[in-house]
């Protein structure tokens, strides 16, 4: 997103929430929706307010409400989500450190370093990619079944790589066999 609404952290107030509210104009919409892969992004709507949280540190809490669509995962026809949800983000001076180095991902994924600046637009992105769906389907659609063998050969189905799916048979054969 080119337009920023970035606030500079040495100018926020101490004793009263800064509030924000951003509801990005249509090219700005389409511009992120081409940055996440969607074909488009309808409505989009972030608002909140960041607040002291500690002597230190600052936390920003919002609603993110937008509309997507998507490509579903097996037609590639448009799928239509609407995504709410609450964001919290905390912004520390002094992150805790990892007991363990060769952890890459910290167990807190809502704290990051603070910097000279907070960028509710940036977090709004950031949440707005980590809530699409992952794999959209319209309703109704079902991924069908592909079956490869050798000519004259039993083909292998997915109920067959069940782990429980010979059992029956066997259940079968020591009936058969009383």
């Amino acid at each position: 997103m080119t337009d920023t609404q970035a606030l500079r952290v040495a100018e926020l107030p101490q004793n009263t929430p800064t509030l924000f509210e951003l509801a990005p104009d249509a090219p700005a919409r389409a511009l992120l929706a081409q940055e996440l892969g969607l074909i488009a992004l309808r409505k989009l709507r972030f608002s909140g307010e960041i607040s002291a949280y500690g002597k230190h540190d600052w936390q920003l809490k919002g609603k993110l409400g937008a509309t997507v669509v998507q490509p579903c995962v097996v037609t590639l026809e448009p799928v239509t989500t609407r995504i709410d949800t609450e964001i919290h983000r905390l912004f520390l001076t002094e992150l805790p450190e990892d007991e363990a180095p060769d952890v890459e991902m910290p167990e807190d994924d809502n704290s990051e370093k603070l910097g000279a600046w907070i960028d509710p637009a940036a977090v709004m992105a950031e949440a707005l990619a980590l809530a699409l769906p992952l794999y959209p389907r319209k309703q109704d659609v079902e991924l069908g079944e592909a079956i490869f063998t050798e000519p004259g050969k039993a083909p292998m189905r997915d109920k067959d790589t069940r782990p429980f799916a010979g059992l029956s048979g066997l259940r079968d054969a020591l009936k058969q066999g009383k």
